[in-house]
């Protein structure tokens, strides 16, 4: 054979055969349970394929290893001829040799210190806005004019009990004049304290405004783990792209005791498919079509226990939005409730449906991806105790976006190629069907009837 120096191979042996008896799942070694898969004699020496061998012994419904079919290898020859091991004369070591800041007019009178001071003194600077619109904001839950950042800074720079207590002390026990003295950062934290349970309302208020985009991204999270999980376990295309890997890397493995006659093999070596290069430059494993490597890749960034540390930080945070209504509405005088309580009213009863949804969705991603895990026969790498979407779906994305990248630069070379035939077609059928012509005679029959038909249309 060309490549190999030996004759053509006997045909293919790639076949379904019946499972010995035999109990359990990945008894690996068992002598009393053999493979189940034939033995593989490649024509000549491969190179190998470092995966992690899987085998079972029992055919189990929600495997994909233990219905998985081998395609037939149609031409052993050409494959071995591109992965074929180079030869070299060297002779190889034995195992056991190859082992890590007033004018100074008039006294100001200070009460925050200064750094405190200044952060309030640049927030009144920003805010060009007048005490009675962020009010009217606050008391009508209304961002129109004042917006959500202004209101969120508003309550981050609010007067702290020690400060509020200082503040309205000095009110309190001084004279006009002295009022007057106080800095401005003061007497701005003192007016907007002035308005009715505005710490309550305004925590309220930004819970409100944040919960909606706080849901929808754990929704996303959730929604891209199922659409993933649901493609790989799913589609036929993705069950083809398996089963050709694994009948190639079983015929590369061929002759091997401990990688050969594999039932499946552990997801590590996908990413590494790129860098098993062919004896000619350039060329690589064919292409199938998978999940979008972006999906593939958002999905290997989620944590379960981040999804699950976000719901209840919403549960707690919209609990404590119920008691600040409560607070609100049982301190506050009549004309104030409203309309803050029948917004707010509406809005947790929302929030906790939304809330319901959204945790079943969490509890269906994980049993789709337990789902996946199982499917694929996965274990925990060593030291850790359970398997997370982050390495796997990283495998995954590895995999999927090497292919992407072969399967653009097939599809530029087939397209090339059909141009290639559709141009050479048009060109033979126009030699085929190439006629001479000749100019007419202006004294023959054809010319003479051709020219009295057109003088009668003149006339």
């Amino acid at each position: 054979m060309r490549g190999c120096g030996l004759p053509p191979p006997p045909p293919p042996i790639f076949h379904s055969a019946p499972p010995p008896p035999g109990v359990g799942i990945f008894p690996c070694e068992a002598a009393d349970n053999p493979p189940r898969k034939p033995t593989v004699e490649p024509v000549c020496p491969m190179k190998p394929l470092y995966w992690t061998r899987i085998q079972i012994q029992d055919n189990r419904n929600n495997m994909l290893w233990s219905s998985l079919e081998e395609p037939e290898i149609i031409n052993t020859n050409e494959f071995a001829e591109l992965f074929a091991k180079a030869t070299s004369p060297t002779k190889r070591k034995p195992l056991s040799e190859a082992y890590e800041k007033k004018t100074k007019a008039r006294k100001v009178i200070k009460l925050l210190d200064g750094k405190r001071s200044q952060a309030v003194g640049i927030l009144i600077s920003s805010l060009h806005l007048e005490m009675k619109d962020i009010e009217q904001a606050v008391l009508t839950l209304d961002n129109s004019v004042v917006d959500l950042d202004a209101i969120e800074a508003l309550y981050e720079n609010r007067a702290q009990p020690e400060e509020l207590e200082k503040i309205k002390k000095h009110y309190e026990t001084s004279d006009e004049e002295q009022v007057k003295l106080l800095d401005k950062p003061e007497q701005f934290l003192y007016e907007l304290s002035q308005i009715p349970e505005f710490s309550s309302r305004v925590h309220c208020f930004i819970f409100q405004s944040k919960f909606t985009d706080a849901v929808a991204s754990i929704q996303r999270k959730t929604e891209i783990i199922l659409h993933v999980c649901k493609y790989l376990l799913e589609k036929d295309s993705v069950r083809e792209v398996m089963g050709l890997v694994l009948a190639l890397g079983n015929y590369m493995n061929g002759g091997s005791r401990a990688r050969g006659q594999a039932d499946g093999f552990g997801l590590e070596i996908l990413p590494k498919l790129k860098d098993v290069k062919s004896r000619n430059a350039g060329t690589e494993k064919s292409i199938f079509p998978l999940p979008e490597p972006q999906d593939v890749f958002l999905s290997s960034q989620v944590k379960f226990d981040d999804l699950s540390k976000d719901l209840r930080k919403l549960n707690r945070d919209l609990t404590v939005c119920e008691k600040d209504v409560l607070t609100v509405c049982t301190n506050s005088s009549h004309e104030h409730v409203h309309p803050f309580k029948e917004k707010m009213d509406v809005f947790i009863a929302s929030a906790q449906k939304e809330l319901i949804t959204v945790e079943h969705q969490v509890i269906s991603a994980r049993k789709s991806f337990s789902d996946f895990v199982e499917y694929f026969g996965l274990k925990p790498r060593s030291g850790e105790q359970e398997i997370v979407p982050g390495h796997v779906f990283t495998l995954w994305f590895e995999f999927c976006n090497d292919f992407k990248i072969r399967w653009k630069r097939e599809n530029k070379v087939i397209s090339k190629q059909r141009i290639k035939e559709a141009q050479q077609l048009v060109r033979n059928m126009k030699a085929e069907k190439k006629i001479e012509t000749r100019r007419a005679n202006a004294n023959g029959l054809k010319e003479r009837l051709r020219m009295k038909e057109a003088s009668l249309t003149t006339s």
